[in-house]
């Protein structure tokens, strides 16, 4: 265990880990049942085309919602880009710049406007007051986001974009398994997309998914999923290939078979992040409504660099330097990024705000209560020694012998 500063890798000191932990490695599932799926699939020469594993994987989600309809994709960017043609999206989308790009990235290749509205400080997610402050007559729909499985006020934005007569989508990426005041994510707005990239709490090695009670609208994404067969009055921008393929619905059957202890594991792991990093002044961990269900697939940790005297890349860069690499979610803010930054100036105060202090440090079914202590451990050092930790690094020599400075 490291008990003073030169014993971090950063000043010359070993490595706690010898390979690297990560944010977001798969988790472990059961290999013998995934490959008699595989085995299954091949021998029905049945391998893509809304095959039976598919259409299992699309019922079991969709029961677990609690939600008349699942569509299957191959990805869930192009599961929101479904959305928004079979919706007849124009002009502007209200989304949070607090979201991985794929959220904004998704609308702009269709040739829509994000708009980027700030967030509640508390949650991370769509302030509902900016909301309702940004739309204009070329708004057409709202994108929020369940930041790291916490949901967005729903009825709140419910209640906004009924009003204005506005569609209500969900980025629900992070959050299959979580409830909103017992209601099961999933089933808000108009509908709801899920992710299943390798990184995800469910995983199909790469796929998504839309869910929604609106039968209409599940006939036409489905129908647009699969070159816009189907439809009686096709959309202007005929259809696409977004299906899944039976292998990633046999990893995807597989995954929810072990998404119950994934879970249960991944709850452990977060209350013993929250034990050992326990009154640490100037370092929280991000909480979860212990009233409501959770996947707890993210631990994000909240640094103020005035009290600690650390800024969040230092210890971005510490960890790493441990073996340890935990991950900006989400750093730089979507519209502090190009194709955004240069396009439209955006005053987001508070996301900027919580942009340069979140990380999320590595969980999951691969990581166990000794590699937690470890990680916990090089934390508590650096943070509660920030400002004498934060100096050594800006006085160590560079290259050409001169000082250097640490990030922020």
């Amino acid at each position: 265990m490291k008990r003073d500063l030169g014993d971090l890798a950063l000043f010359g000191g070993h490595a706690s880990f010898l390979q690297q932990i990560h944010v977001g490695r798969p988790n472990r599932i059961d290999r013998a049942r995934l490959f008699d799926r595989l085995s299954w699939a091949l021998d029905n020469e049945w391998l893509t085309n809304n095959g039976p594993l598919a259409r299992e994987f699309e019922e079991r989600v969709a029961d677990m919602v609690g939600v008349g309809n699942c569509v299957a994709t191959c990805n869930a960017t192009v599961a929101l880009q479904l959305l928004a043609h079979a919706t007849e999206l124009t002009g502007e989308v209200i989304m949070p710049s607090l979201t991985f790009a794929a959220t904004a990235h998704a609308v702009r290749w269709l040739g829509l406007d994000p708009v980027f509205c700030d967030i509640d400080p508390r949650t991370g997610c769509l302030d509902h007051v900016a909301v309702a402050a940004a739309i204009t007559p070329r708004t057409s729909a709202v994108f929020g986001v369940h930041l790291w499985g916490r949901p967005c006020d729903v009825d709140a934005l419910e209640k906004v974009t009924a009003d204005a007569g506005l569609r209500l989508f969900f980025d629900a990426a992070h959050a299959i398994g979580c409830t909103s005041q017992g209601r099961p994510v999933g089933r808000f707005g108009h509908a709801e997309v899920f992710s299943f990239h390798a990184t995800k709490v469910v995983n199909a090695f790469e796929g998504g998914a839309i869910v929604t009670d609106d039968d209409d609208l599940a006939h036409r994404v489905r129908s647009l999923a699969n070159f816009g067969f189907g439809l009686h009055s096709p959309s202007a921008a005929g259809g696409t290939n977004a299906k899944m393929s039976e292998a990633s619905a046999a990893m995807g059957l597989t995954s929810l078979d072990a998404f119950p202890e994934v879970a249960r594991h991944n709850q452990a792991n977060y209350e013993q992040y929250c034990g050992e990093l326990a009154r640490i002044p100037g370092l929280s961990v991000i909480d979860f409504v212990p009233e409501e269900r959770h996947n707890y697939q993210y631990v994000i940790v909240e640094i103020d660099p005035d009290v600690t005297g650390l800024h969040r890349d230092l210890l971005v860069d510490l960890l790493r330097a441990e073996n340890v690499v935990a991950q900006r979610y989400f750093s730089p803010a979507c519209h502090q990024l190009e194709p955004y930054r240069s396009r439209q100036q955006f005053q987001l105060p508070h996301t900027e705000r919580l942009s340069a202090r979140v990380l999320a440090l590595p969980t999951g079914s691969a990581i166990s209560r000794e590699d937690i202590r470890r990680v916990c451990n090089i934390v508590r050092l650096a943070v509660s020694r920030g400002f004498e930790l934060t100096a050594r690094w800006q006085q160590r020599p560079g290259p050409d012998g001169q000082s250097v400075v640490a990030p922020g």
